[in-house]
């Protein structure tokens, strides 16, 4: 295995056979045409693009109206080389959900309302479900009927038909980032029809909220009521905030390179790939280089995308706050991935009910779970099984009915973290992993009310539930991650749900019954390297918030010069490192 510093490097020109021609063929190429690989942060194209959208921006900060179109633009350009035509997609829905929260807002009559807006959620949910879902049901109705039905991807036709391309109608390929703004044009209607939120005047504005670049294609997801005033606000940023911007890019961007990429191209992409091939040693230490490596991966997404927006003047919402300091199941979730978790609260557990019991959603909810589980099992002896533990449930509910209110609440928790993680995919794995997260906060609420050591702050009480509760999270990733797809081909494809079964089963077992305690020391040599890497990871993730605080304090007070002379050093050392092995972030494909 090669040293950290002996990774191959990017793609780069030839110095023996440059020429002015190739060199130009080389920079601007990406621009000129949609190619299969989309526009990324890591990838020199999307910084050219940054440096153009910079400058024109520069130009026009001071006249709000043309800034908003010229932001509008700029990031349907970046969709389109993300996406390809898919961003036709993203107008549809905006253009949609633009006048329908109208209509919501000037509705007299409550029952009017509510149809627009299970109009604007039915469109939505619809355009989500055929693109992430559709091999799923078709698989599902075809092993039930025995039937040989296969998805035909509609909108490829029509667009075939109507722009002579030549884009293939047998396989749906998923939209890169669909599910985030999908959830950020529902929440607009919603809040509209909660009358939390006035609907903005121009189709312009709610185009730019909708499709602003730095967070389109992985999040964070933005509320409206977040964003949209900043649109009308004056340009400002100060020396400060510039320097901040700075350390977010260069922090998000080191986080991707050093450690998620790194890990992922060295060690946890051979592990997973192939369990068996590896002891039950190196599949734990797989586990949490994937804890490491997807939480880099994201966050550092997330990094970029704030980075990013505060350079045009925008405040995106924190997405991360170090998670794994979590001592239990319910805190992990409220520092991790926020913008969701804090979503699905609010527009999936409080309306089924929350902590105050069960409602009408709840037992939709619950039916769509059921239903779900039953499509992908295939079972009805699951199904039947399933029914009677629900209606057993509810029974006694109605005979103690201080069991029902708790046994409602903890339902809406399951519902919520099944919904979650069904969110990420149509697959057993992720359906497991969702419920087992929403075990273990159930489990915590009951422990927390029996735990002889509640209300105690002992520092070593708080250790252990840190450490508790990283291991759990972990060992749940053996579902999400073999689950996940980590290529760009693979992401272009349906969950092979069987193969992905047998993966998780493969891994438990390794662990289990072929740990291998006598290859420990010959493991450690080999990957010392990347268990390094891991190690140094966690060191940074665990580093107290107000150290954390003073660093990125003292980079955004320092001469632009030294900001910029550190950025240079960092670009640097990036392109040492940097892999010729591609590696997506890895939300791109939820």
């Amino acid at each position: 295995m090669k040293p950290l510093w002996r990774l191959i490097k990017f793609t780069q020109p030839r110095m023996d056979d440059f020429s002015l021609n190739k060199f130009s063929e080389w920079l601007f190429s990406p621009f000129l045409s949609y190619s299969e690989h989309p526009m990324i942060f890591t990838e020199y194209p999307f910084w050219i693009f940054f440096l153009f959208v910079l400058i024109g921006y520069g130009l026009i900060h001071s006249k709000m109206r043309l800034r908003i179109i010229f932001l509008f633009l700029a990031s349907l350009f970046f969709y389109f080389k993300t996406s390809g035509f898919f961003f036709s997609i993203l107008l549809f829905s905006t253009i949609a959900d633009f006048y329908i929260g109208k209509s919501i807002y000037i509705s007299k009559k409550e029952l009017n309302a509510k149809i627009l807006l299970g109009l604007s959620v039915s469109i939505n949910l619809i355009i989500l479900i055929y693109f992430k879902y559709a091999y799923f049901f078709t698989d599902s109705f075809n092993s039930i009927i025995g039937s040989q039905w296969h998805p035909i991807n509609h909108f490829a036709l029509l667009t075939n038909q109507f722009t002579g391309s030549s884009f293939r109608v047998d396989q749906i390929l998923l939209p890169i980032g669909i599910s985030f703004y999908t959830f950020q044009t529902m929440s607009y209607a919603i809040d509209i029809y909660r009358k939390q939120l006035s609907p903005v005047k121009s189709i312009f504005d709610f185009g730019f909220y909708v499709s602003f670049f730095p967070q389109l294609v992985a999040g964070p997801i933005v509320r409206a009521s977040e964003f949209i005033p900043q649109i009308y606000q004056p340009y400002s940023v100060t020396k400060k905030e510039f320097g901040l911007a700075l350390f977010w890019i260069i922090n998000g961007l080191l986080k991707k390179f050093l450690l998620a990429d790194y890990i992922a191209v060295n060690f946890v992409d051979r592990v997973f790939d192939n369990p068996v091939m590896f002891s039950g040693f190196e599949n734990l230490m797989a586990l949490y280089g994937y804890s490491l490596q997807v939480y880099a991966d994201f966050s550092g997404y997330t990094d970029i995308a704030i980075g990013i927006a505060l350079m045009l003047g925008f405040r995106l919402p924190k997405n991360f706050n170090s998670p794994y300091k979590a001592d239990n199941c319910g805190e992990f979730w409220k520092r991790w991935h926020i913008s969701l978790s804090s979503w699905l609260k609010d527009y999936l557990y409080i309306p089924m009910g929350g902590n105050r019991g069960g409602s009408i959603f709840s037992y939709v909810a619950l039916s769509m779970i059921v239903i779900f589980v039953y499509l992908i099992s295939g079972s009805l002896a699951l199904l039947f099984g399933i029914m009677s533990v629900i209606f057993t449930t509810l029974l006694l509910g109605e005979i103690f009915p201080k069991f029902n209110k708790w046994y409602l609440t903890n339902i809406n928790i399951m519902l919520t973290m099944l919904i979650g993680g069904l969110w990420h995919g149509a697959s057993w794995n992720f359906v497991l992993w969702g419920g087992l997260n929403g075990i273990g906060i159930v489990v915590y609420k009951l422990w927390k009310n029996i735990s002889p050591w509640k209300n105690k702050s002992k520092w070593w009480n708080k250790i252990l539930g840190v450490i508790i509760t990283f291991n759990f999270v972990t060992f749940t990733r053996i579902w999400f991650r073999t689950g996940s797809n980590n290529s760009w081909g693979q992401m272009d494809e349906g969950h092979n749900i069987i193969s992905e079964w047998f993966t998780a089963n493969e891994i438990l077992n390794q662990l289990i019954f072929n740990f291998k305690w006598s290859l420990i020391s010959e493991v450690l040599v080999v990957y010392t390297n990347v268990f390094l890497v891991i190690i140094l990871g966690f060191l940074i993730h665990f580093i107290p918030e107000n150290w954390k605080f003073w660093y990125r304090n003292k980079f955004s007070n320092s001469p632009v010069l030294v900001q910029l002379l550190v950025c240079f050093v960092a670009v640097f050392f990036m392109y040492q490192i940097a892999s010729t092995s591609l590696q997506p972030f890895i939300y791109f494909q939820f």
